[in-house]
């Protein structure tokens, strides 16, 4: 990696230096990662929405789920109600 102009490059080595993961592995891990954060809140409501309902359960529950993952995430989504959390996924 010596020369390597990653932007996080200092994670990739400690990534690398940490675990049995290549520098390829690794620059993909931090490349989903930082994908996965970078969902807008709709984005990730829309999306958490969907694979909650295909697993079963229902509105009441994922919206109430949607909410405490929500304010989980490492940057924390402001609080939605579930009016504003329908909205997202049905539109309106």
């Amino acid at each position: 990696m010596p020369g390597s102009s990653h932007p996080h490059e200092d994670l990739l080595v400690h990534l690398t230096r940490t675990s049995p993961l290549g520098p390829g592995e690794a620059a993909r891990v931090v490349a989903e990662v930082l994908a996965y954060f970078s969902e807008t809140t709709e984005e990730y409501v829309r999306r958490r929405h969907g694979e909650l309902q295909a697993r079963g359960l229902t509105n009441e529950r994922i919206f109430a789920r949607l909410g405490s993952e929500l304010a989980a995430r490492r940057v924390a989504a402001p609080e939605l109600s579930t009016r504003q959390l329908r909205r997202i996924v049905y539109g309106g």
